[in-house]
């Protein structure tokens, strides 16, 4: 299938599972997964319509974003070094990894330097897996509280990713863990969190019926990598 099918066919599954969750489909955002493709690739996404792309690398986004058009949105989506901070703010339009308040207060005084605003996501790790960065529930919610005053960056929700699961019934009880700790802290702490960054090729339905607001697929979009 092209690339325009696989869009249209994951699309649709996206509408189907907010209608099985009776949630409207147009407040969640497929941010396609774009690492390791060429430009060119993923100039067929844009051509059949698709504007969101998340990349991992910040080298990638060095590359990509400049040479193609200025109305796309790029998503930071990996593990950001804080030394890559100063390269990757003015790329993006949001961060979904932000993984320590340190990293946090980084971004925000390094676009308050270079007159930039940025989104960004707390990313937790609900499923307290060792292979993966986030914080700690308890973490996530003393960080929302800190950093709810930033001037440049505004925290807007709560990411996660759990372990591969070839079953993602596995994985819903994390995505509904997330969703939980959203709604304590915004319960608990004033906070404004409107976005939940979960769901991947092989489980965003689930995630979309757990509340994800953000799905990131690549996949199931561009077919399989090739990291030779």
């Amino acid at each position: 299938m092209s690339i325009a099918e696989n869009l249209q066919r994951v699309q649709q599954t996206v509408a189907d599972a907010a209608a099985k969750a009776r949630r409207p489909a147009d407040k969640i955002s497929l941010v396609a997964v774009s690492k390791t493709w060429p430009i060119k690739v993923i100039q067929e996404a844009v051509d059949a319509g698709h504007l969101v792309f998340g990349e991992n690398k910040v080298q990638e986004l060095e590359q990509k974003v400049p040479a193609m058009a200025d109305d796309l949105q790029w998503h930071a989506i990996g593990h950001l070094q804080k030394n890559k901070v100063r390269k990757v703010l003015p790329l993006c339009t949001m961060i979904h990894s932000i993984d320590s308040v340190a990293l946090a207060e980084r971004i925000d005084r390094i676009a308050g330097e270079d007159g930039l605003k940025i989104q960004g996501l707390i990313q937790v790790n609900v499923a307290r897996d060792n292979a993966k960065f986030g914080l700690t529930a308890e973490e996530a919610k003393v960080a929302a509280e800190k950093l709810s005053g930033l001037s440049n960056l505004q925290i807007r929700g709560l990411m996660t990713v759990p372990a591969f699961d070839p079953e993602p019934e596995n994985v819903r009880p994390h995505f509904a863990r997330l969703r939980k700790l959203r709604e304590d802290i915004e319960a608990n702490f004033g906070a404004s969190l409107p976005h939940l960054s979960m769901g991947m090729s092989h489980d965003f339905p689930v995630a979309i019926e757990e509340g994800a607001t953000l799905v990131r697929v690549g996949s199931s979009i561009f077919g399989k990598r090739n990291y030779t």
